[in-house]
């Protein structure tokens, strides 16, 4: 390689990007399947002090939140440079899925 000569990083960075999309999008449709579950068990029952599913809800929109600007940013980081993600920014992402799993693990059990 010639020193000072551009770095092509060729498609991996469009392929890191789509990753990151296409696990939103996986996330996504997994909190609009627990705010149905809420949805349908607040219709059914009569609510209680606590409506530990609709915290399920809560929690898993916020997780899919934090996952889309940690999309977003890994995005923008990608078309500037081809350096690995920030430490931080995997750290907030993994949290994001791990809260999410652990919603949807919750809410199928209290859906039933």
């Amino acid at each position: 390689m010639i020193p000072g000569a551009a770095r092509d990083p060729g498609l991996q960075p469009e392929r890191t990007s789509l990753s990151w999309r296409r696990t939103l999008l996986a996330l996504i449709v997994a909190d609009l399947l627990i705010w149905r579950s809420w949805a349908l068990a607040a219709s059914r029952s009569v609510p209680g002090p606590v409506d530990y599913l609709g915290i399920c809800a809560l929690v898993a929109m916020a997780a899919t939140l934090v996952l889309g600007v940690c999309v977003l940013a890994r995005g923008r980081e990608l078309r500037r440079s081809n350096s690995a993600p920030p430490a931080a920014l995997l750290r907030w992402a993994a949290g994001a899925v791990v809260a999410l799993a652990a919603s949807a693990v919750a809410a199928v059990g209290l859906g039933h």
